[in-house]
């Protein structure tokens, strides 16, 4: 309709144009998810050849972690900046301190350490088995215990550990 083909020609039949077209409409996917969610563009593989590849379910489920773990651990100051963009909250000149510092606490960092060391000494421990099975067991008991105990602890935790925008709060919004 708009004159793009000659009378005749087929869009299945132009394979230089379609693979341009899907490789733009993939950059352009990857560039709005980055803005948006802070990774690429899910099944940007598919996008690009209209097949699914092993390479790419991988890396969807790598980017769905770092998704995961920038939405609830990092991205509060993302969210503050747009509601200061967007004008949700005005800067009061004579409030003396900013509500964006908060003190934290000596378990944001020790404890998510000692998870990651305990895990990580369980699988060595499996990997690495001791003279007898029943020391290889004592050791993965240990840390496995240890592991599930810390991740317990911030389970338990786990709205302190959240990164949540500083200010405006829920309340304020609804």
């Amino acid at each position: 309709r708009l004159g793009v083909l000659h009378v005749g020609q087929r869009i299945e039949e132009q394979a230089d144009f379609e693979k341009i077209y899907k490789n733009a409409w993939a950059d352009n996917a990857n560039a709005c998810a980055k803005q948006y969610a802070g990774t690429g563009a899910l099944k940007t593989d598919y996008t690009r050849t209209g097949k699914r590849t092993q390479w790419g379910l991988i890396m969807d489920g790598w980017n769905s972690l770092i998704r995961y773990y920038k939405n609830n651990f990092s991205d509060g100051f993302r969210q503050d900046a747009i509601d200061l963009f967007l004008g949700n909250y005005s800067v009061d000149e004579v409030e003396p301190a900013s509500p964006l510092h908060v003190k934290k606490d000596w378990k944001f960092l020790a404890l998510p350490i000692i998870m990651v060391v305990a895990f990580s000494m369980c699988i060595i421990c499996l990997l690495m088995a001791g003279d007898t099975w029943t020391e290889t067991l004592a050791y993965v008991l240990f840390w496995g215990s240890a592991s599930f105990g810390t991740f317990a602890i911030i389970l338990y935790n786990g709205k302190d550990f959240v990164d949540a925008p500083k200010l405006v709060q829920k309340e304020k919004m609804d």
